[in-house]
């Protein structure tokens, strides 16, 4: 049993702490919201009002926060986990956030003798509660075999991606190809249902053809084919508009920074900027579908 402190327990991180809460690890947490808190409680972990009192005793600390800033502000902050947490714990920051932020604060952990991962993850809130998330891990090889005991009860894919920052460079690499495929395939079947193609023909042909892909064998953006896709629950997220809109802003980020030629990045990019901005931002990624349509 380890003694971890999770920090950020929102949407994702709530069900990811209840996972190692369930692999008999000792569970201590905190989050801004008083709600969020209890929950923890809820299921059998123990809740601070204060990141220094979560993070005192923990061997490992896992954060799962939504940018960059609120990683840099809980981990260098006065309150915040390096100057709070024991010597030899381990930090695990499984937040998505830019490349550079997520270096730097690698490098001031180091500074004060921590070892330090970024560990951003794939799967959605569903994994998250299934435990079955893949991990994206950047860190010294020593620092990813500490990792790997505390990421297994959550995820059911671990991968080492190399230095400080490369867990975030993966994240964001894939998920800027998963919006570009999402977009091909939702133009496709538009363009099927313009010629009179019906929907489910197009997705036996597709499906076992060359189109074949994720975004439309495991997330069909229309209803029917894969019934456990968002398009049969009239587009509720799994993974928001606004998720996305805000991985592929990171991604341009490091566009920018590294001069990548990304020309179809950098026009799924400002597709989902559009859609989002329309106030459709609460919408799963794949009704892209409606929106290419305007029908949303």
């Amino acid at each position: 049993m380890t003694n971890i402190a999770f920090i950020g327990l929102g949407n994702m991180g709530l069900p990811m702490a209840k996972n190692l809460l369930a692999a008999d690890h000792s569970l201590r947490g905190f989050d801004l919201a008083e709600e969020a808190r209890a929950s923890l409680e809820g299921a059998g972990g123990q809740a601070f009002s204060t990141i220094a009192e979560a993070v005192a005793d923990a061997d490992v600390v896992v954060s799962m926060l939504p940018s960059g800033a609120i990683v840099k502000a809980v981990y260098e902050g006065d309150d915040g986990v390096f100057k709070n947490a024991k010597a030899g714990a381990l930090m695990i920051d499984s937040s998505t956030i830019d490349v550079t932020t997520a270096r730097d604060v690698a490098q001031e952990a180091k500074a004060h003798g921590f070892d330090m991962v970024d560990a951003p993850v794939s799967g959605g809130v569903g994994g998250a509660a299934a435990g079955t998330l893949a991990f994206m891990v950047g860190g010294t090889a020593a620092a990813f075999a500490k990792a790997s005991p505390v990421l297994e009860p959550m995820g059911a894919k671990i991968v080492h991606c190399g230095a400080s920052g490369n867990g975030q460079a993966a994240k964001i690499c894939n998920n800027m190809v998963l919006a570009i495929s999402m977009i091909g395939v939702s133009e496709a079947f538009n363009l099927g249902r313009s010629l009179g193609l019906d929907d489910q023909t197009f997705y036996d042909v597709a499906a076992n053809a060359s189109a074949q892909c994720w975004s439309l064998t495991s997330y069909c953006p229309v209803p029917g084919p894969v019934p456990a896709s968002p398009a049969n629950n009239d587009y509720q997220p799994g993974f928001a508009t606004a998720l996305m809109h805000k991985d592929l802003g990171l991604a341009m980020e490091a566009v920018a920074s590294s001069g990548a030629n990304t020309p179809m990045g950098h026009l799924a990019a400002e597709i989902y900027a559009t859609m989002n901005d329309e106030g459709h931002g609460g919408v799963d990624f794949s009704g892209v579908i409606k929106h290419l349509a305007g029908t949303l």
